[in-house]
């Protein structure tokens, strides 16, 4: 197991590129079972979650090449879903949540798949019904089998295109559903599907393949099911968490960083979030940047003087995996907020390592905490603690950025799974950073 070793308060400046957007190019990795032509991926970012799906699509029989750091190639011809059943293979898909968005294309390929529970973040219950409801209104027969802990899917023949209700917006399940259905027979009908930046990346991709999809960054697709698909080469965005987390940092640091390439185009409500910290930005081009403060950050308030409140929704409202990074940075802005994390009742149990660093935190319930601000008169301190997930992970290495005195971070593969090279990146601008055994 590895640890950051941080040493708080070092001045950082000059400017970072986000990588490559890691739930973007989840959905894509599994997208390239859709065809055997060869599909190219640009600026695929060096991850592990992303390591561990290209070890799956192997096993799976795609043959995979690495053109650059962060181009791939890959060509489906031959899968062999029976891989599906060994243990190892089980063992490393339960690492990983974004596994289960093989289902659709598998379903889509040879009409069939099983996979165990998918494993990931442990965020609290993470259910796989708005998949399998999906794939039943498309006449795949769904079972789960306790005593094996594994889900089992088949269809009868060519899937045939149906109007698919969703019980939530789910993006992976949108996700996998499109997958499904850009090659079933007829017409699928997706309501209320999700409409997050990666779903419309989706889309444009298997566009580019020869899908037929109308209604892309909408909640209601609507896609005529074709024989086959092509190859192509797409390039991922940029990811925007990432980008939201290096606000965050510039932002608690007041450190002049400028984030280049940041895809400003697709930043949804997240701008917002900082707005109400009481934080501006800048934006050049397609950067962006944080407007050094004349004294600090005071918390908005609502128009009639009420509390502040933050909460995450689906796009273009703000993402939950920001909400970590809109904590942290309240902890140093001068005034009360309330954070409701609406979808997991897992996700905010780790501000008890900001409260051991000083902040000002009173968690409510599962899902609500209220940060009161101290301004920058009262910085938080070093300690000792662990990443219990990705984004707490990357939340708490930016609070021990902007510490002082020295904090060590136990379970950083936690923050590896989202972030390339993240001690590395954050160190050429100033930070001190090292990895070391524990």
């Amino acid at each position: 197991m590895s640890v950051f070793v941080i040493e708080g308060s070092a001045p950082l400046s000059g400017e970072i590129t986000p990588q490559g957007a890691k739930n973007e190019a989840l959905q894509l990795l599994c997208a390239v079972l859709l065809t055997q032509e060869v599909v190219t991926l640009d600026n695929v970012p060096d991850i592990q979650d992303v390591r561990y799906l290209i070890g799956l699509l192997k096993r799976l029989g795609v043959r995979v090449t690495r053109v650059s750091p962060n181009t791939y190639r890959f060509e489906a011809k031959d899968i062999d879903e029976t891989v599906l059943r060994a243990p190892d293979f089980a063992e490393q898909i339960t690492k990983l949540r974004g596994s289960v968005m093989l289902l659709g294309p598998l379903l889509a390929r040879v009409g069939r798949a099983e996979i165990p529970k998918p494993g990931g973040d442990k965020v609290g219950r993470r259910r796989l019904d708005t998949h399998l409801r999906g794939f039943e209104q498309l006449g795949v027969r769904c079972t789960y089998e306790e005593a094996k802990r594994r889900y089992f899917l088949a269809a009868k023949g060519r899937i045939k295109g149906a109007s698919v209700l969703l019980e939530e917006a789910s993006v992976t399940g949108t996700a996998n559903l499109i997958m499904v259905a850009v090659c079933a027979k007829g017409q699928t009908t997706l309501y209320p599907a999700a409409a997050e930046p990666y779903v419309q990346q989706l889309c444009h991709m298997l566009v580019s393949m020869g899908a037929h999809i109308e209604g892309i960054g909408t909640n209601r697709l609507v896609i005529s099911g074709v024989e086959s698909l092509g190859g192509c080469t797409h390039r991922l965005l940029a990811d925007i968490i990432e980008v939201g987390s290096f606000i965050g940092l510039s932002a608690l640091l007041r450190a002049p960083i400028r984030i280049k390439q940041a895809n400003v185009a697709h930043f949804g409500l997240m701008p917002l979030l900082f707005e109400r910290l009481g934080i501006a930005l800048a934006y050049e081009q397609d950067d962006v940047y944080v407007v050094a403060p004349e004294k600090g950050y005071q918390v908005q308030s609502f128009i009639d003087g009420s509390l502040m409140h933050v909460n995450d929704g689906p796009w273009p409202a703000l993402s939950p995996d920001l909400l970590s990074i809109g904590i942290v940075v309240a902890t140093q802005a001068e005034g009360a907020i309330l954070f409701h994390q609406r979808m997991f009742e897992s996700r905010l149990f780790f501000v008890d390592k900001l409260i051991q660093m000083g902040a000002n935190i009173v968690l409510c319930d599962p899902h609500r905490v209220v940060v009161i601000g101290s301004g920058f008169w009262r910085p938080l301190r070093g300690i000792r603690m662990s990443s219990p997930d990705i984004r707490a992970g990357i939340a708490l290495l930016l609070a021990a950025l902007s510490a002082k005195g020295q904090s060590i971070i136990e379970n950083v593969e936690q923050i590896d799974r989202g972030y390339q090279h993240i001690e590395e990146r954050l160190n050429r601008l100033g930070a001190r950073i090292s990895r070391k055994n524990d």
